[in-house]
């Protein structure tokens, strides 16, 4: 028994240090250390994990419970990125906000019009458009400048620009719409974000028991990871420097490809309010193609922009993401 509870000391001492590796995707960026970026990918089970251990010490009666209790209370905000229970806003909210990565319509584009015209958002972004004609919306109009990302609104649309279109080799997939709206006699910069994709298919990261070819799907899996996390800290830096530089509150929305306490989470959202962490209950998954957490869609404000609610909404099944909506008080 005393061999085993060591063991499983030196388990929690080691899931207590790769959960400090997370929070470090804060401060250290891809280009120099990847390797916590990919932790992140790994919080949900970290964090199960160093919750068990530390229900056993406890059970066990063991003084180390509190030691370990202690220390996971640096861990409560991250946990709420993924999984928020906050109570419910009292505001009176006057803006509706959609996001939406629909697959480029592949499961009924149709289907995903009436679902649109059904939720009645001010503001719809759209990300994987695909190739075909505007969506025919109900009492908003927009415009797509590729095939990635969209923008409806019924508000006066005063500039809008690509930022992505300077970047030296840009992957198809990356796109960052910056939109200047006139919002009930108010200018608004908003950011329709869709970062460079993985590229990581489900027959890749299905594992067959096989040790030397799931080694080496493993493997292809970094190969593809690693890279792309740089690529998303080139384009999040251009939209940082956007955010920094607007004179207006900011809406920034979208399919990022990244997980909360990612470095493209901890850089995005500095100085903003995470709708999610602010209003949201229950699990933020929004992506469900793996068996597997992945909360990669999001909505960020400025603060004088207030969330009033937040869902993501799982009702339906019209394309690989689930949609998100929020609403908010804005003067």
């Amino acid at each position: 028994m005393k061999i085993f509870r060591l063991i499983l000391f030196i388990l929690h001492l080691g899931l207590l240090f790769l959960l400090t590796g997370v929070l470090l995707n804060a401060y250290i960026p891809p280009k120099i250390f990847p390797w916590f970026n990919l932790l992140s990918l790994g919080f949900p089970i970290l964090v199960i994990g160093y919750i068990l251990i530390t229900f056993f010490w406890i059970f066990s009666w063991k003084k180390r419970a509190f030691v370990f209790m202690f220390m996971g209370l640096f861990f409560l905000n991250p946990v709420k990125r993924w999984v928020n229970y906050s109570s419910e806003s009292k505001e009176t909210a006057n803006l509706k906000v959609l996001t939406f990565n629909i697959k480029g319509g592949k499961l009924g584009k149709q289907k995903v019009i009436d679902y649109i015209n059904e939720q009645n958002a001010d503001l719809v972004f759209i990300q994987e458009y695909g190739d075909e004609g505007e969506l025919q919306l109900n009492n908003i109009t927009g415009k797509h400048t590729a095939s990635i990302v969209s923008l409806y609104t019924h508000y006066k649309i005063l500039s809008r620009k690509n930022l992505f279109d300077d970047l030296p080799d840009t992957d198809i997939t990356s796109q960052c719409e910056q939109i200047d709206l006139e919002i009930k006699g108010k200018t608004y910069r908003i950011f329709n974000v869709h970062l460079q994709s993985f590229g990581v298919v489900k027959s890749m990261v299905k594992l067959n028991g096989s040790s030397e070819e799931d080694e080496q799907k493993v493997k292809n899996i970094i190969k593809k990871l690693i890279p792309t996390f740089k690529s998303h800290q080139e384009q999040v830096k251009i939209i940082r420097e956007s955010i920094d530089n607007s004179p207006y509150p900011v809406i920034v929305a979208g399919d990022f490809n990244a997980v909360p306490n990612s470095y493209e989470y901890y850089k995005t959202s500095e100085g903003l309010k995470d709708a999610f962490y602010e209003v949201g209950r229950g699990s933020g998954t929004s992506f469900h193609d793996y068996k597997y957490p992945l909360r990669i869609d999001y909505i960020f404000t400025s603060e004088s922009i207030k969330p009033v609610s937040y869902t993501v909404d799982r009702s339906v099944n019209l394309s690989d993401h689930f949609p998100v909506i929020a609403t908010f008080k804005i003067d």
